[in-house]
């Protein structure tokens, strides 16, 4: 594949706490430039964003972020300001709380409220694998399937760890439902970005590909 090509399935990602509005500028300008999927950047900025890019790329919200304990009503009034200010695609953050006491039907529950809170727009859902076992994992793809999310997503990048070929290769043989696959964290070269569509994954959550195409040094996410 080409730089281009793995660029068009990027969501372009800035979402330190430090986030300003100059910086916000930047990565929609580079989102643009490169032609990535998306922008995925803090909700304090969704509104300023949406009328900066004036629909010229994708604005994405986040929900639950970054740990996802949220209580249910939270995130959904989260999703539907979002939603208001104009956001198209949102990523939640499941609770892995409930993941961890094996309450997967609460799970399932908090993940179709806010599929319904956004109504048809893109809904992706952080199941952070770095905290999860193999088992795990796998009934999170069957959960996430249910539910009637657009993707099944590794990680928020802000926890112990990022996407591995081991997870998208389990994702992809556990997926069902015609449910996608979003790779986020760690992604620091074009080489790892090709690996990770091959295995299965038609997004991809980072900074770092269009740092090196500015042929800068790939930043921490």
């Amino acid at each position: 594949m080409t730089r281009q090509e793995i660029l068009k399935y990027v969501d372009h990602t800035l979402l330190k706490p430090t986030a300003t509005e100059e910086e916000i500028k930047t990565v929609c300008d580079d989102a643009i430039k490169y032609g990535c999927a998306a922008v995925c950047i803090p909700n304090t900025h969704i509104t300023f964003a949406v009328d900066y890019v004036k629909g010229r790329v994708r604005v994405g919200a986040t929900v639950g972020f970054p740990f996802g304990y949220n209580v249910t009503e939270v995130k959904c009034a989260e999703a539907r300001r979002a939603l208001a200010d104009g956001a198209t695609e949102f990523d939640m953050v499941a609770n892995i709380c409930r993941i961890k006491e094996g309450k997967y039907d609460k799970v399932l529950d908090d993940i179709r409220a806010v599929r319904e809170a956004v109504g048809g727009h893109i809904l992706k859902v952080i199941i952070e694998t770095c905290l999860l076992t193999e088992e795990e994992k796998i009934r999170m793809c069957e959960v996430v399937s249910r539910s009637g999310a657009d993707y099944i997503k590794t990680s928020t990048g802000f926890s112990t760890g990022g996407a591995t070929r081991e997870d998208i290769a389990l994702f992809a043989a556990h997926v069902s439902g015609g449910l996608k696959i979003k790779a986020a964290g760690g992604i620091r070269s074009f080489a790892d970005a090709e690996e990770f569509i091959r295995l299965g994954a038609t997004r991809l959550g980072t900074s770092a590909l269009v740092i090196i195409m500015k042929n800068e040094e790939p930043g921490a996410y």
